[in-house]
Formats: C-alpha cells, sequence, structure tokens
C-alpha cells in the first residue's frame, strides 16, 4: 500500500510542468501533488514560502500528510501555533540540504549532509534510501528550483 502511494505521489509530482514546458517550484510542486497539505501549511506558519519558492537550489525531504498524522497526537497543532514557530521552522529546516542531491548521487553511499537548519542528516543508499529513520518513498521530484524526495517520516532534528 505504501509503494502504491508513494508511486501515485510520484506520479501526480512528476506532471508538475506549467504550460510551455516550464517545471513548478518546491512550493507549488508540493500544493499540487496534493499529499503534502501539512507540510504546506507548516511551510507557510513557519513563513517559509517565499525561501522555498526562491532560486535554490534546494533539496526538500517532504514528509507525507500521513508522516505528520504519524506524529504524537496533538504534535502537529502544537507546532502550528505562533508561538511554537522557531521550533517549526528548525524542525522544516532540518528537511532541507543546500543544492541539488539526486538519489543518482548517493547510490550505493552513506553519507552524512548538512540540513540548513545546521543539524546533520545520515543518508544511507546502500539498500533502497534512508534519511535517518525515514525510508525515501519516491525520489528525484525534479522542480524549478531543487528536488523533492518523498520520506514516510517527520524527521526531527536531535535535541541540543
Amino acid at each position: 500500500m505504501k509503494k502504491l502511494i508513494g508511486m501515485a505521489a510520484a506520479l501526480l509530482l512528476s506532471t508538475s510542468v506549467l504550460a510551455g514546458g516550464m517545471k513548478k517550484d518546491i512550493v507549488d510542486t508540493a500544493v499540487e501533488a496534493g499529499s503534502f497539505n501539512t507540510l504546506v501549511a507548516a511551510v507557510q506558519a513557519a513563513g517559509l514560502v517565499e525561501t522555498l519558492k526562491g532560486e535554490g537550489p534546494f533539496t526538500v525531504f517532504a514528509p507525507t500528510d500521513e508522516a505528520f498524522a504519524a506524529l504524537p497526537e496533538g504534535t502537529v497543532d502544537n507546532l502550528l501555533k505562533p508561538e511554537n514557530k522557531d521550533q517549526l521552522v528548525a524542525i522544516l529546516t532540518y528537511h532541507v540540504v543546500s543544492g541539488k542531491v539526486m538519489s543518482g548521487d548517493l547510490a550505493g553511499t552513506t553519507t552524512v549532509a548538512a540540513s540548513v537548519q545546521g543539524g546533520e542528516l545520515n543518508i544511507n543508499a546502500t539498500d533502497g534510501v534512508m534519511v535517518n529513520d525515514a525510508n525515501v518513498v519516491s525520489a528525484d521530484i525534479e522542480t524549478s528550483n531543487g528536488v523533492i524526495h518523498v520520506v514516510d517520516k517527520v524527521l526531527l532534528p536531535p535535541q541540543s
């Protein structure tokens, strides 16, 4: 079932092209996909829309609505409160790496990538692709300002 959902998301995202062949940016691609409503709402609440519509390039490990729903009850509602904006920004920017990193760039390797938030992401691409403890369920969704890799869990930065 998860593979089917991942393939459906990939199909939806792979069609995110404007008339004339122009790719959409990361935010517009996520909005159009329909499976990132929570992520989009969080990006809006955190004030990161313009950043993720910016030039980039960015690599985004995008959790699905199902990934957010798997968090403990009330977590998302709590994070979306204005008084928790800094924490929300930290979590969201932990999902972003500067530059455009395609799955083929990582195939067969393990590496550590610096997130925009400042923490490190452990990437293991020796058998599928994992980022920390999340599986990449759909990779290489190209946008005009980077790439989206769909993950099945929300990545939480280490507590400092």
